[in-house]
Protein backbone atom coordinates (compact mmCIF):
# COMPACT_ATOMS: atom_id res chain seq x y z
CA UNK A 1 0.00 0.00 0.00
CA UNK A 2 1.11 3.28 -0.57
CA UNK A 3 1.63 5.32 2.13
CA UNK A 4 -0.35 8.21 2.81
CA UNK A 5 0.64 11.83 2.66
CA UNK A 6 0.70 13.49 5.94
CA UNK A 7 0.11 17.69 5.03
CA UNK A 8 2.53 19.84 5.86
CA UNK A 9 0.67 23.42 7.48
CA UNK A 10 3.42 25.53 7.90
CA UNK A 11 6.84 25.43 8.71
CA UNK A 12 9.10 27.46 11.46
CA UNK A 13 12.24 29.06 10.83
CA UNK A 14 14.76 30.61 14.02
CA UNK A 15 17.37 33.37 13.39
CA UNK A 16 19.48 35.10 15.68
CA UNK A 17 16.73 37.73 16.26
CA UNK A 18 13.74 35.37 16.91
CA UNK A 19 11.81 33.08 14.85
CA UNK A 20 8.53 32.75 12.97
CA UNK A 21 6.21 30.75 10.42
CA UNK A 22 5.26 30.91 7.62
CA UNK A 23 2.18 29.12 5.71
CA UNK A 24 2.52 26.11 3.42
CA UNK A 25 0.81 25.32 0.06
CA UNK A 26 -1.41 22.97 2.36
CA UNK A 27 -2.35 25.10 4.29
CA UNK A 28 -3.48 27.92 1.58
CA UNK A 29 -4.91 25.43 -0.28
CA UNK A 30 -7.48 24.32 3.04
CA UNK A 31 -7.82 28.12 4.32
CA UNK A 32 -7.74 30.04 0.82
CA UNK A 33 -11.71 30.08 0.33
CA UNK A 34 -11.87 30.80 4.23
CA UNK A 35 -9.34 33.86 4.87
CA UNK A 36 -7.46 34.54 1.60
CA UNK A 37 -5.83 37.57 3.16
CA UNK A 38 -4.25 35.38 5.68
CA UNK A 39 -2.74 32.91 3.35
CA UNK A 40 0.55 33.25 1.54
CA UNK A 41 3.31 31.37 0.20
CA UNK A 42 6.96 31.92 1.32
CA UNK A 43 10.37 29.98 1.27
CA UNK A 44 13.11 29.67 4.31
CA UNK A 45 14.81 32.97 2.71
CA UNK A 46 11.50 35.18 2.84
CA UNK A 47 10.82 34.33 6.16
CA UNK A 48 14.51 34.34 7.86
CA UNK A 49 13.78 37.94 6.09
CA UNK A 50 10.40 38.51 7.57
CA UNK A 51 11.97 37.39 11.23
CA UNK A 52 15.46 39.88 10.74
CA UNK A 53 12.48 42.95 10.25
CA UNK A 54 11.80 43.27 13.42
CA UNK A 55 15.18 45.36 13.64
CA UNK A 56 16.35 46.49 17.26
CA UNK A 57 17.24 50.19 18.07
CA UNK A 58 20.48 51.23 17.15
CA UNK A 59 20.95 47.88 15.03
CA UNK A 60 20.55 47.23 10.96
CA UNK A 61 17.89 45.10 10.50
CA UNK A 62 19.05 42.05 7.79
CA UNK A 63 17.76 43.27 4.14
CA UNK A 64 15.17 40.67 2.69
CA UNK A 65 15.77 39.88 -0.81
CA UNK A 66 13.56 37.78 -2.51
CA UNK A 67 14.25 35.08 -5.65
CA UNK A 68 12.59 35.98 -8.84
CA UNK A 69 12.62 35.48 -12.09
CA UNK A 70 15.18 38.17 -13.72
CA UNK A 71 14.29 39.77 -16.45
CA UNK A 72 17.31 42.76 -18.41
CA UNK A 73 18.30 42.71 -14.79
CA UNK A 74 15.31 43.23 -12.90
CA UNK A 75 12.39 41.18 -10.69
CA UNK A 76 9.45 40.36 -12.31
CA UNK A 77 5.76 38.43 -11.81
CA UNK A 78 6.61 39.15 -8.40
CA UNK A 79 3.07 39.40 -7.17
CA UNK A 80 2.17 36.21 -8.21
CA UNK A 81 5.05 34.81 -6.68
CA UNK A 82 4.37 36.35 -3.18
CA UNK A 83 1.06 36.39 -2.66
CA UNK A 84 -2.59 33.27 -3.22
CA UNK A 85 -5.54 34.53 -4.06
CA UNK A 86 -5.22 38.54 -4.26
CA UNK A 87 -7.64 40.66 -5.86
CA UNK A 88 -6.52 44.11 -5.18
CA UNK A 89 -2.83 45.69 -6.03
CA UNK A 90 -0.65 47.16 -2.99
CA UNK A 91 -1.60 50.45 -1.81
CA UNK A 92 1.00 52.73 -1.46
CA UNK A 93 1.08 56.31 -0.44
CA UNK A 94 4.17 58.76 -1.36
CA UNK A 95 4.65 61.44 0.89
CA UNK A 96 6.74 64.91 -0.40
CA UNK A 97 9.54 65.97 1.60
CA UNK A 98 10.06 69.90 2.37
CA UNK A 99 10.63 72.08 -0.71
CA UNK A 100 9.86 68.92 -3.19
CA UNK A 101 6.96 68.87 -5.49
CA UNK A 102 4.81 65.51 -6.45
CA UNK A 103 6.36 65.48 -9.95
CA UNK A 104 9.89 65.46 -8.24
CA UNK A 105 8.45 61.41 -7.41
CA UNK A 106 7.80 60.52 -11.23
CA UNK A 107 10.56 58.13 -11.88
CA UNK A 108 10.05 56.55 -8.71
CA UNK A 109 6.54 56.09 -8.94
CA UNK A 110 6.82 53.80 -12.02
CA UNK A 111 9.68 52.13 -10.51
CA UNK A 112 7.39 51.29 -8.39
CA UNK A 113 4.55 50.22 -10.45
CA UNK A 114 6.84 48.02 -12.19
CA UNK A 115 6.79 45.90 -8.91
CA UNK A 116 3.05 45.91 -9.58
CA UNK A 117 1.52 48.13 -6.99
CA UNK A 118 -1.02 50.89 -6.94
CA UNK A 119 0.63 53.95 -6.28
CA UNK A 120 -0.56 57.55 -5.25
CA UNK A 121 1.57 60.60 -4.23
CA UNK A 122 0.20 63.78 -2.37
CA UNK A 123 -0.67 66.49 -4.16
CA UNK A 124 1.85 69.03 -3.22
CA UNK A 125 3.22 71.86 -5.52
CA UNK A 126 6.60 73.57 -4.69
CA UNK A 127 5.26 76.35 -3.96
CA UNK A 128 2.54 75.24 -1.48
CA UNK A 129 5.55 74.92 1.08
CA UNK A 130 5.27 78.70 1.70
CA UNK A 131 2.26 77.91 3.36
CA UNK A 132 4.50 77.11 6.62
CA UNK A 133 5.25 80.51 7.15
CA UNK A 134 2.01 81.60 8.41
CA UNK A 135 3.88 79.85 11.66
CA UNK A 136 5.34 82.99 11.85
CA UNK A 137 2.32 84.88 13.22
CA UNK A 138 2.07 82.92 15.92
CA UNK A 139 3.86 83.66 19.18
CA UNK A 140 5.11 80.14 19.70
CA UNK A 141 7.15 80.23 16.44
CA UNK A 142 9.43 82.73 18.08
CA UNK A 143 9.69 80.63 21.70
CA UNK A 144 10.02 77.32 19.10
CA UNK A 145 7.57 75.88 21.00
CA UNK A 146 4.97 75.95 17.96
CA UNK A 147 2.26 72.88 17.34
CA UNK A 148 1.66 71.29 13.78
CA UNK A 149 -1.67 72.72 13.46
CA UNK A 150 -2.83 74.94 11.71
CA UNK A 151 0.85 75.43 10.24
CA UNK A 152 0.83 72.67 7.95
CA UNK A 153 -2.99 72.24 8.44
CA UNK A 154 -2.73 72.54 4.44
CA UNK A 155 -0.02 69.22 4.02
CA UNK A 156 -2.42 66.87 6.54
CA UNK A 157 -5.22 67.82 3.61
CA UNK A 158 -3.40 66.33 1.25
CA UNK A 159 -2.32 63.41 2.80
CA UNK A 160 -5.99 62.75 3.64
CA UNK A 161 -6.66 62.62 0.02
CA UNK A 162 -3.85 60.89 -1.02
CA UNK A 163 -4.69 57.89 1.42
CA UNK A 164 -9.26 57.79 0.19
CA UNK A 165 -7.37 58.33 -3.49
CA UNK A 166 -4.98 55.01 -3.29
CA UNK A 167 -7.80 52.75 -1.45
CA UNK A 168 -10.06 53.32 -4.05
CA UNK A 169 -7.59 53.15 -6.71
CA UNK A 170 -6.19 49.93 -5.50
CA UNK A 171 -8.84 48.23 -3.91
CA UNK A 172 -7.09 47.84 -0.30
CA UNK A 173 -8.61 48.78 2.39
CA UNK A 174 -4.88 50.13 4.32
CA UNK A 175 -1.89 51.25 2.20
CA UNK A 176 1.88 51.45 3.12
CA UNK A 177 3.40 55.27 3.80
CA UNK A 178 6.22 55.94 1.95
CA UNK A 179 7.19 59.02 4.02
CA UNK A 180 10.08 61.35 2.06
CA UNK A 181 12.67 63.67 4.53
CA UNK A 182 9.38 66.10 6.25
CA UNK A 183 7.10 63.57 5.37
CA UNK A 184 8.15 61.35 8.00
CA UNK A 185 7.22 63.68 10.47
CA UNK A 186 3.98 64.47 9.26
CA UNK A 187 3.10 61.06 8.43
CA UNK A 188 3.05 60.98 12.17
CA UNK A 189 0.91 63.98 12.76
CA UNK A 190 -1.58 62.46 10.89
CA UNK A 191 -1.82 59.07 12.26
CA UNK A 192 -2.01 60.80 15.73
CA UNK A 193 -5.13 62.94 14.67
CA UNK A 194 -7.07 60.20 12.00
CA UNK A 195 -6.05 56.97 13.46
CA UNK A 196 -4.23 54.20 12.04
CA UNK A 197 -6.84 52.08 10.70
CA UNK A 198 -6.18 52.55 7.02
CA UNK A 199 -2.54 52.15 7.36
CA UNK A 200 -0.44 49.27 7.83
CA UNK A 201 3.07 50.25 7.37
CA UNK A 202 5.15 53.56 7.56
CA UNK A 203 8.62 53.71 5.58
CA UNK A 204 10.16 56.92 6.23
CA UNK A 205 13.49 58.15 3.62
CA UNK A 206 15.75 60.36 5.34
CA UNK A 207 13.23 61.50 7.63
CA UNK A 208 14.31 64.18 10.96
CA UNK A 209 12.48 62.35 13.40
CA UNK A 210 14.37 63.42 16.34
CA UNK A 211 14.00 66.98 17.95
CA UNK A 212 17.92 68.78 18.27
CA UNK A 213 19.51 67.68 21.75
CA UNK A 214 18.72 70.89 24.33
CA UNK A 215 20.56 74.14 23.22
CA UNK A 216 20.34 73.53 19.33
CA UNK A 217 17.74 75.30 17.63
CA UNK A 218 14.73 73.45 16.68
CA UNK A 219 14.72 73.67 12.19
CA UNK A 220 10.53 72.98 12.94
CA UNK A 221 10.32 75.89 15.52
CA UNK A 222 8.85 73.15 18.43
CA UNK A 223 6.96 70.89 15.72
CA UNK A 224 9.33 67.83 15.77
CA UNK A 225 9.72 68.51 19.83
CA UNK A 226 5.68 68.22 19.77
CA UNK A 227 5.48 65.09 17.84
CA UNK A 228 8.28 63.16 19.29
CA UNK A 229 6.52 63.69 23.33
CA UNK A 230 3.20 63.08 21.51
CA UNK A 231 4.46 60.12 19.08
CA UNK A 232 7.51 58.88 20.69
CA UNK A 233 9.06 55.94 19.06
CA UNK A 234 7.24 53.18 16.99
CA UNK A 235 4.17 54.60 18.66
CA UNK A 236 1.20 52.83 16.73
CA UNK A 237 1.71 49.36 17.68
CA UNK A 238 -0.51 48.47 14.82
CA UNK A 239 1.59 49.48 12.57
CA UNK A 240 5.15 48.56 11.06
CA UNK A 241 7.58 51.24 10.97
CA UNK A 242 10.78 51.06 9.35
CA UNK A 243 13.56 54.17 9.06
CA UNK A 244 15.82 54.07 6.24
CA UNK A 245 18.94 56.10 6.42
CA UNK A 246 21.54 57.18 3.90
CA UNK A 247 25.03 57.16 4.59
CA UNK A 248 26.16 59.27 1.96
CA UNK A 249 28.35 61.79 3.57
CA UNK A 250 30.26 61.66 7.04
CA UNK A 251 30.43 65.50 8.16
CA UNK A 252 32.87 67.31 9.74
CA UNK A 253 33.85 70.26 11.74
CA UNK A 254 33.81 73.02 9.70
CA UNK A 255 37.42 74.17 11.58
CA UNK A 256 38.77 71.25 10.81
CA UNK A 257 41.14 71.96 7.73
CA UNK A 258 42.26 68.22 6.95
CA UNK A 259 38.68 68.00 6.03
CA UNK A 260 37.04 68.56 2.32
CA UNK A 261 34.81 71.69 2.05
CA UNK A 262 31.54 69.49 1.07
CA UNK A 263 32.25 67.64 4.61
CA UNK A 264 32.92 70.31 6.29
CA UNK A 265 30.16 72.35 5.14
CA UNK A 266 27.62 68.98 5.42
CA UNK A 267 28.42 68.69 9.01
CA UNK A 268 27.27 72.19 9.52
CA UNK A 269 24.25 71.46 8.16
CA UNK A 270 23.87 67.96 10.15
CA UNK A 271 24.72 69.95 13.32
CA UNK A 272 22.02 72.27 13.14
CA UNK A 273 19.62 68.93 13.85
CA UNK A 274 22.06 66.47 15.59
CA UNK A 275 24.11 68.97 17.71
CA UNK A 276 27.17 67.05 16.20
CA UNK A 277 28.84 67.87 12.56
CA UNK A 278 30.80 64.77 13.01
CA UNK A 279 28.22 61.53 11.92
CA UNK A 280 27.27 60.25 8.66
CA UNK A 281 24.61 60.90 7.02
CA UNK A 282 22.52 61.40 3.75
CA UNK A 283 23.61 64.87 3.10
CA UNK A 284 20.94 66.29 5.09
CA UNK A 285 19.58 64.37 7.61
CA UNK A 286 21.59 62.61 9.91
CA UNK A 287 21.47 58.43 10.38
CA UNK A 288 20.93 58.62 14.02
CA UNK A 289 18.00 61.35 13.32
CA UNK A 290 16.52 59.51 11.14
CA UNK A 291 15.59 56.15 12.94
CA UNK A 292 12.86 55.16 15.65
CA UNK A 293 13.16 53.36 18.85
CA UNK A 294 11.36 50.13 18.21
CA UNK A 295 11.07 50.51 14.54
CA UNK A 296 13.46 48.47 11.28
CA UNK A 297 16.27 50.50 11.23
CA UNK A 298 17.78 50.02 7.84
CA UNK A 299 21.45 52.18 6.54
CA UNK A 300 22.12 52.27 3.17
CA UNK A 301 25.66 53.11 2.14
CA UNK A 302 26.29 55.81 -0.68
CA UNK A 303 22.18 57.20 -0.50
CA UNK A 304 21.84 60.72 -1.09
CA UNK A 305 18.74 62.61 0.38
CA UNK A 306 16.74 63.92 -2.69
CA UNK A 307 15.76 62.96 -5.92
CA UNK A 308 16.41 66.94 -6.65
CA UNK A 309 20.17 66.33 -7.25
CA UNK A 310 20.57 62.62 -7.47
CA UNK A 311 22.70 61.46 -10.18
CA UNK A 312 24.88 58.69 -11.55
CA UNK A 313 27.11 58.37 -8.82
CA UNK A 314 24.95 59.96 -6.07
CA UNK A 315 21.80 57.59 -5.89
CA UNK A 316 18.51 58.21 -3.68
CA UNK A 317 16.33 56.13 -2.12
CA UNK A 318 14.33 56.04 -4.65
CA UNK A 319 16.64 54.74 -7.57
CA UNK A 320 16.22 51.45 -9.09
CA UNK A 321 19.62 49.59 -7.95
CA UNK A 322 18.81 51.46 -3.76
CA UNK A 323 15.20 50.57 -4.39
CA UNK A 324 15.61 47.07 -4.51
CA UNK A 325 17.27 46.76 -1.89
CA UNK A 326 14.46 47.33 0.87
CA UNK A 327 11.09 47.34 -1.00
CA UNK A 328 10.77 44.07 0.17
CA UNK A 329 9.65 45.83 3.57
CA UNK A 330 6.38 47.28 1.56
CA UNK A 331 4.93 44.06 1.57
CA UNK A 332 2.06 44.28 3.30
CA UNK A 333 2.79 42.39 6.99
CA UNK A 334 1.26 38.97 7.63
CA UNK A 335 -1.60 38.95 10.01
CA UNK A 336 -0.42 37.83 13.32
CA UNK A 337 -1.79 34.45 13.72
CA UNK A 338 -1.36 32.14 16.56
CA UNK A 339 0.28 28.74 16.35
CA UNK A 340 -2.10 26.93 17.74
CA UNK A 341 -4.91 28.56 15.91
CA UNK A 342 -3.62 27.16 13.08
CA UNK A 343 -3.46 23.85 14.21
CA UNK A 344 -7.12 24.48 15.14
CA UNK A 345 -8.01 25.10 11.77
CA UNK A 346 -5.92 22.60 10.41
CA UNK A 347 -7.41 19.69 13.13
CA UNK A 348 -10.87 20.79 11.84
CA UNK A 349 -10.23 20.64 8.45
CA UNK A 350 -8.97 17.13 9.03
CA UNK A 351 -12.09 16.25 11.19
CA UNK A 352 -9.20 15.37 14.11
CA UNK A 353 -10.46 15.88 17.52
Amino acid sequence: LERPRVPQFFSIIVTLDGFGFVYTKDACNMLASKAPSQCRLGTSRELSARASHAGRWGQRASLPRFDARLKGGRRTDRSSQLSVAASTKRAVVVLPGLGNASGDYDDFVQELEEYDMSVTVAKVRRIDWLRNAAGLVDINYWKGTLEPRPTVDWYLNAMTAAVEEAMEESGSDQVCLLAHSAGGWLARVWMLENGVESVDSMITLGSPLQPPPEGVVDQTRGILTWVTENSPGAFHPEVRYVCLTGKFLEGRALGDGDASWPARLTGLGYKQVYGSAEVWGDGITPVPVGQLEGAACVELEGVYHSPLGAAEGRPWYGTPEILEQWVDYIDQPKPKVRVGSLLQKAKQALGVK
